[in-house]
């Protein structure tokens, strides 16, 4: 009687857990059948636009300074209708607007994308203008805006990139209406790129480092030549060879010093606590 009776209760519990997998297998059938109605329906904006239409919505944002939206029409654009001219003037009218939220990288490589795929647009030069633009002031944030901060404080890394970007520029559309402000710039950013250098061996010269100070005052000459901060590397070479014991050097620098600037003083070595 008993082993009936347990055999009586596995066939139970068998066909419990049958009826619940028919159960959950209705389930599954009535959530795949009747899905998209447990889901609000998203409208799409862009539907039924066309190319012309989109760029003008773009243009008629950026025009109302709503740079957020210009991105997303212009996204919209290129995701619809990736060739053609309005997809290309969409690339770096995206990057302008990009540039203007904050979204450096991104601008960065949609300029980047267009200069590989459209060397020979008549805007290519703007994509290298705007490259170098947003390099510029990739660091400065929103303060860089309303003041005018000493690029030499910055990371170096961005102003070399955007240094690069503003020579090729110049050097393969000399005729650009970018090319004069951009050889501006340049020359703002090696003045601002050279006086770093010499911030940096002044640093180490006021450590002791004085070999590490040489070479990046000679860094700031040969990398940046005829800038303000030439004068500085070169006494920072004299002071630090006249500490090295390099008497032949420190007198060819100082003669290199007063030839080039006849009118100034002897370097004179900074108190072991003034850092610059």
């Amino acid at each position: 009687m008993v082993p009936r009776t347990l055999s009586s209760l596995i066939r139970l519990g068998a066909q419990v857990l049958r009826a619940i997998g028919v159960c959950a297998a209705f389930v599954v059938i009535a959530a795949s059948i009747g899905g998209c109605n447990l889901l609000p329906e998203v409208k799409d904006e862009y539907a039924g636009l066309t190319a012309e239409q989109l760029y003008r919505q773009g243009k008629d944002a950026m025009a109302e300074a709503n740079f957020t939206k210009a991105v997303k029409v212009f996204e919209a654009l290129e995701a619809r209708y990736p060739y053609g001219r309005y997809a290309q003037q969409a690339i770096l009218e995206g990057a302008y607007a990009n540039y203007r939220i904050g979204e450096t990288a991104t601008a960065i490589a949609a300029c980047d994308r267009f200069i590989r795929t459209y060397p020979n647009h008549p805007s290519v030069d703007y994509a290298y203008y705007l490259k170098g633009l947003v390099y510029f002031r990739e660091d400065q944030g929103l303060i860089g805006y309303v003041y005018e901060l000493d690029l030499s404080e910055r990371d170096p890394k961005s102003m070399r990139e955007s240094f690069i970007a503003f020579k090729e520029l110049v050097a393969k559309f000399p005729d650009s209406k970018y090319a004069q402000d951009s050889v501006e710039r340049m020359r703002y950013l090696a003045n601002s790129l050279a006086l770093y250098e010499v911030r940096v061996a002044r640093y180490y010269y006021n450590r002791g480092a004085y070999v590490a100070a040489v070479n990046r005052a000679q860094q700031a000459l040969v990398l940046y030549p005829r800038t303000p901060a030439e004068k500085d590397a070169l006494e920072l070479l004299v002071q630090s060879y006249e500490k090295l014991g390099l008497t032949q050097l420190r007198d060819d620098k100082l003669a290199i010093l007063h030839l080039t600037f006849p009118n100034s003083e002897p370097p004179k070595p900074k108190p072991w606590w003034q850092f610059w």
